[in-house]
């Protein structure tokens, strides 16, 4: 522990000497942009405990790991597409290699996509944020939070909400569906332990509809609602019984968008129920923007895994996540303030029974949220895909890929703000109890604290250089006692590829 002091006066040089390289460079010139971007980036993470603290592992599109003193250096590069023109495309590569990581090198993004009108075409592998959530404050959304590597996957969908015909603007759609592939095969065979159960050659699906109703560039309130689900079907599973391979027709691939049984070919399990490991969440948000300096959003989730949850039976509104985001108006302390209330205890109760002959009723308890008896857990690369609240199969010190803490009440704060255009800081909070699993109790009610305080800032008189640095604790019986710090340094930069006036 005696490198922790040396931590807090490495976050302290940092911070002051990025304020007086701002003050000292302040009338640098305005830069102007190209048409296509790089970044390349190093990071280094430095802990004490049993873990990484949570905050500096997650959310990060799968770049952090639980595994003590761990970085990456990484490069990028991207074109962003046009959303001004009718047609118009863009491209992306990022590449990492990293230390006590669960990839030591990895593809992270590589991506092309396509723009006409409405319509918007993306392949390969590409970070998408969540629909609701602010990606540096929320706790994350309970579907796709941006915790896990992306997915390679082929995506057709609308850019952003398209207007319904002869609505005037006042009623909106926005809608995609998306078939890809695992990627971590490799990893989990030589992560798991030799007698559990994986799967190998996962495929994915993944189909989201909102609707909007109100017109915000002519009246400040307006209502989102929507659907999104996500479907693991298909692959190899490699049990101590031998191999088993699950059906991957042209009629699997609509029983993963569409949630039917599975057929003869399949385990009874996915006959009795549905075929594949089907997820999904529903979305409202509610915003309301008087000007443009300042807006106030309130949103909820409400995630399921099952009929029960999907049709709210059984008192299923008591999970969910409750937020509320406030952008204020510009000024030199708070740019934004989240907060949210997640809660997946319940689960439709602790009783399950599927309908026998002899037994003929139905009770769909025992939800069992990101887990599944087949394919494990909700996750890529050992990271949960939802919520990291859930925490993440790659924590399990008995190396099976199944969820140990999907049952959990959590209050948790997120604040940012940007003192000069050049510097910017964040924190989060987040204070958890959690009751592990029903198949899987903790032995008692297991508390847990989590935080994070981040500085970054760019360096005007070193054009295109920034430095970040952030320290992440975390106090209670669930993660153990851990303390960090983080330190990163990168430079971005961009250039035009249509014109050598720029």
């Amino acid at each position: 522990m005696k490198k922790f002091p040396g931590l807090l006066k490495l976050f302290l040089m940092i911070f002051v000497a990025t304020f007086w390289l701002q003050a000292y460079c302040a009338e640098d010139k305005e830069y102007e942009p190209g048409d296509l971007f790089f970044q390349v980036e190093t990071r280094a993470t430095f802990s004490g405990g049993e873990n990484t603290p949570f905050w500096m592992v997650s959310n990060m599109h799968g770049l952090g790991s639980p595994v003590l003193d761990n970085g990456y250096v990484r490069g990028s590069l991207f074109k962003p597409i046009d959303e001004k023109g009718k047609i118009s495309w863009g491209a992306g590569v990022d590449l990492a290699a990293g230390w006590n990581l669960p990839a030591v090198f990895s593809i992270r993004q590589l991506y092309a996509e396509f723009r006409y009108r409405a319509l918007l075409i993306n392949l390969g592998s590409r970070d998408f944020v969540p629909e609701y959530n602010n990606p540096r404050l929320s706790s994350g959304d309970l579907l796709f939070s941006g915790n896990a590597m992306a997915i390679p996957q082929l995506r057709i969908g609308t850019a952003g909400f398209a207007p319904f015909w002869g609505t005037k603007g006042w009623l909106a759609v926005k809608a995609y569906l998306a078939y890809g592939i695992f990627t971590d095969s490799r990893w989990v065979k030589n992560w798991v332990t030799p007698d559990s159960q994986w799967v190998s050659g996962v495929l994915f699906c993944s189909r989201g509809v909102w609707f909007r109703v109100g017109k915000p560039d002519f009246y400040p309130l307006s209502l989102d609602v929507g659907i999104e689900m996500g479907t693991q079907f298909g692959g190899t599973v490699h049990s101590p019984e031998g191999l088993f391979k699950m059906p991957h027709g042209i009629v699997d691939w609509i029983k993963a968008f569409i949630p039917f049984p599975g057929g003869a070919s399949t385990p009874e399990s996915e006959q009795t129920n549905v075929q594949g490991n089907m997820t999904g969440e529903y979305n409202f948000s509610l915003s309301w923007k008087p000007t443009a300096e300042w807006d106030v959003r309130l949103y909820y989730e409400h995630f399921f895994e099952d009929h029960s949850q999907m049709f709210l039976e059984y008192g299923a509104w008591k999970d969910g996540l409750w937020g509320c985001e406030i952008r204020f108006p510009k000024n030199p302390f708070v740019d934004k303030f989240v907060y949210e209330y997640v809660s997946t205890k319940d689960q439709t109760g602790a009783v399950y029974h599927d309908s026998t002959p002899e037994i003929p009723e139905q009770i769909s308890g025992r939800d069992g949220y990101y887990s599944h008896y087949l394919y494990g857990a909700w996750q890529n690369w050992g990271m949960t895909m939802g919520t990291p609240l859930a925490i993440s199969p790659i924590y399990n010190r008995t190396h099976v890929l199944s969820m140990y803490d999907s049952r959990f009440v959590a209050n948790h704060f997120g604040i940012e703000g940007s003192p000069t255009p050049f510097l910017r800081w964040r924190i989060l909070m987040t204070f958890s109890q959690n009751w592990g699993t029903y198949n899987r109790p903790l032995p008692y009610r297991m508390g847990n604290f989590s935080g994070l305080a981040e500085i970054e800032g760019d360096l005007p008189c070193l054009k295109g250089w920034y430095a970040k640095a952030a320290l992440g604790w975390d106090k209670g019986s669930l993660l153990g006692n851990n303390f960090g710090g983080l330190v990163s340094i990168g430079y971005k930069g961009n250039f035009s590829i249509l014109s050598s006036k720029r």
